[in-house]
């Protein structure tokens, strides 16, 4: 984790830092041309809004939410080495999933919760829309 926090620090101050994928927007629609001196940096992973250092380098958050029955059946149909032994999920997974999203709600702020039962369409729109309606944002207050 402070390995990983060190690397987006030199991110942002040189967008170009080893150890971190960059790739240039392909879409050239007219809502990306106003980010052409903008920077974005997304960063996906497992408990990261529960580790204060990066939670002082997020400007969005973004959190997917599932409801039990349908985090269990997308557990179910996923191929673990080894396999998921008898109770595991209601034991341990389910559990940690609404422990993690509890103490994150108590101590990261500026969350966008997504429902996780829309479709990837759905929910890309509706983050890239967000990340485009922030930049505009910055971009009048900057002014």
């Amino acid at each position: 984790m402070d390995e990983m926090v060190k690397s987006i620090r030199d991110w942002m101050k040189s967008h170009t830092s080893s150890g971190v994928m960059t790739e240039e927007p392909m879409d050239t629609c007219s809502s990306l041309k106003m980010t052409e001196d903008v920077h974005i940096l997304i960063v996906e992973g497992f408990l990261l809004y529960n580790y204060e250092p990066l939670n002082e380098l997020w400007n969005r958050r973004y959190f997917l939410t599932l409801p039990y029955e349908e985090c269990k059946r997308r557990r179910s149909t996923r191929v673990y080495q080894p396999a998921d032994t008898p109770g595991y999920f209601d034991g341990h997974v389910w559990p940690m999933y609404l422990k993690y999203k509890n103490e994150m709600e108590e101590s990261a702020s500026n969350i966008v919760y997504l429902d996780g039962t829309k479709s990837q369409e759905e929910l890309l729109s509706c983050v890239y829309n967000d990340v485009i309606q922030e930049l505009k944002k910055l971009r009048e207050g900057s002014k």
